[in-house]
């Protein structure tokens, strides 16, 4: 027992240890920055030029009215500070106030690690690798991406990021996985926050509303909040952009019990869950991440507190078919999963090709259904049996999904959801895995906003080792909630 908790504490340590030099990366920023901040903001002649382009556009009543159109210049050498303040940071700290082994680097390990037989994968803990490196890759994405660069001309943002530091910011090896992780996965977080912060932002509100809109886009994106306040946006009231005016999130919360495991187990506990839908699969979907669904849970849990947190970003979209009471579409999307309870963890980034299909039966019943499959590029599977200190496998293969919704009068739903993934091992013990969950959820609407919801489920996991026994397992869980649903 005694052994367990402090593996445990040291687990969590170590994560705390790596996310917090991170996550002091925004105030950092805010300081070298903001002796900029007067002057651009009270000296229009200081603000970079054509920020922004306004057009005319007719309101339902026929009226002219301007709004921002979204355009933005490409600022680059703002774009370069950013990036390299988000290698700085870091770097110092673990140098100068952690005192990090790691951080002693020379032109000895830079010239070692630019040398492209160095790399490798390494083993630090799970949360580290799968959360941690892409939240800090959505830091280099956001660094060009709130500078003007499009979502295309950003990603290359984030794979540089992380190239700088696995060769320059550490004398360790530079690790395939890390570099993987900080450039996909950065971008789909990064580009999600991107959305999100920019969707909370109303321009045209003022007083308290407005100064809390700007704060929680800055926890958002903090990268655009400092853009804003070095633009002179922050707080002043002006034209919304086109895509805060046509975009809308759907947004649910559910607060309840679930428990993992068998019947006969204990692990039942409070949980708390969001849903949130950015635009819709049928509108614009040739721009990058125009549709957005990300689904987050966190509870009572003895691994951690945050046990889901997925992103599905639309990358290009086709028409099929389309009628009045149904379509059709073939979509392409990026796909960032984590999932992490007592019993079960799973991570990795995707590309898929889905079929989206939805049906108006009748006025009182909508069917929808999609259909994905696609190359998993990095993902991980547990390894109960231990691959140089690590408890999990890394592989790549595919991943593959369905789900099926029907909704009735608008009041009651059923939902089925499966996702499924094979990964060959590229980096642990000889394995091959088939990793699944599956959700089964039931909910109905009492009054506007507020519904109850119950979803039975499982998690399974299926490990072929041809030099240990091969390992089946299956973690069913229910959950039970009270839900609130929102437009906003």
């Amino acid at each position: 027992m005694t052994c367990n908790v402090f593996t445990n504490f040291k687990t969590a340590a170590d994560f705390l240890q790596n996310l917090s030099r991170k996550i002091i990366l925004a105030p950092c920023v805010i300081l070298f920055l903001s002796g900029q901040v007067y002057a651009q903001t009270n000296n229009p002649a200081n603000a970079p030029a054509a920020t922004k382009i306004l057009k005319d556009h007719p309101d339902s009543a026929g009226v002219k009215k301007k709004i921002d159109t979204g355009f933005v210049s490409k600022r680059f050498g703002r774009a370069a500070i950013f990036l390299g303040i988000g290698e700085l940071t870091p770097f110092l700290y673990d140098h100068y106030v952690a005192k990090f082994s790691y951080s002693d680097i020379s032109f000895k390990s830079i010239a070692h690690n630019l040398n492209p037989d160095s790399w490798g994968f390494d083993r630090d803990i799970f949360l580290t690798n799968q959360f941690g490196h892409p939240y800090q890759g959505s830091y280099f994405f956001n660094a060009l991406r709130t500078n003007g660069y499009s979502f295309w001309q950003s990603v290359p943002g984030s794979f540089a990021g992380s190239y700088i530091w696995e060769t320059a910011g550490e004398n360790d090896s530079p690790d395939i996985n890390d570099f993987i992780n900080t450039g996909m996965g950065g971008a789909i977080l990064g580009e999600m926050e991107y959305r999100f912060s920019n969707k909370i932002i109303n321009n045209q509100a003022i007083g308290f509303k407005r100064q809390v809109s700007e704060v929680a886009g800055f926890i958002v994106d903090p990268l655009n909040g400092l853009n804003r306040i070095l633009n002179g946006k922050w707080g002043k009231y002006s034209a919304n952009s086109e895509i805060a005016d046509s975009s809308k999130i759907f947004a649910q919360f559910d607060l309840g019990l679930r428990r993992i495991g068998r019947i006969s187990s204990k692990n039942t506990g409070w949980y708390a869950a969001g849903n949130l839908q950015y635009g819709s699969a049928e509108e614009n979907y040739n721009t990058p991440f125009s549709n957005i669904t990300v689904d987050a849970e966190l509870g009572k849990d003895d691994s951690s507190r945050v046990n889901i947190v997925t992103v599905y970003g639309s990358l290009a979209g086709w028409e099929l078919h389309s009628t009045e009471k149904n379509v059709q579409l073939a979509l392409l999307s990026a796909n960032y999963e984590f999932i992490r309870n007592q019993q079960f963890f799973y991570g990795a980034q995707s590309i898929k090709i889905n079929l989206y299909s939805e049906y108006d039966l009748d006025r009182n019943i909508k069917i929808n259904t999609v259909f994905g499959f696609g190359p998993v590029v990095l993902g991980t599977a547990p390894d109960k049996y231990i691959f140089n200190g690590r408890d999990y496998d890394y592989g790549s293969g595919v991943a593959y999904s369905g789900s099926a919704g029907i909704s009735l009068a608008n009041r009651l739903f059923y939902n089925v959801n499966y996702r499924g993934s094979w990964l060959g091992t590229i980096n642990g013990n000889s394995s091959h895995y088939f990793l699944a969950a599956f959700t089964n959820e039931i909910s109905c609407r009492l009054i506007k906003g507020f519904s109850l919801a119950a979803e039975p489920g499982y998690f399974s996991l299926h490990g072929y080792f041809p030099d240990y026994p091969n390992v089946f397992r299956n973690y069913p869980y229910v959950r039970f909630s009270a839900r609130y649903a929102v437009t906003l």
